[in-house]
């Protein structure tokens, strides 16, 4: 059973950025899905950014620019580099994974990390 751990989040002022982080423990695919999400009070889960096993890279238009999905293989660890961040991206983030390539259904999630953008 794969796990996957958040961390980074935070509170920063608008501008500001912040690194998020994702452990992946207990399992590894050949080839894989990954992907941050966010989900803000009262609003419906959103898709942020994807990458897959072979580094194709994918943004929600709301992100493209400022944030950088990446992943460091060697520590099973995916990554969201925020920059120039808006109070509108205040969410619970979570990451997520899924066997087989981008799109597709996320079957593993983490437990969330919430940023806090402030005006």
């Amino acid at each position: 059973q794969l796990q996957l751990v958040e961390s980074g989040g935070g509170s920063v002022q608008a501008g500001g950025s912040l690194r998020l982080s994702c452990a992946g423990y207990g399992y590894t695919f050949i080839t894989y899905c990954m992907g941050w999400f966010r989900q803000a009070p009262g609003k419906e889960r959103e898709g942020v950014a994807t990458i897959d096993s072979i580094g194709r890279t994918g943004y929600a238009d709301s992100v493209k620019g400022r944030f950088i999905i990446s992943q460091d293989n060697a520590k099973n660890t995916l990554y969201l580099k925020m920059n120039s961040l808006k109070p509108e991206d205040t969410a619970m983030y979570y990451c997520a994974a899924r066997a087989g390539y981008c799109p597709g259904d996320f079957r593993y999630w983490g437990q969330g990390t919430q940023v806090t953008v402030s005006s």
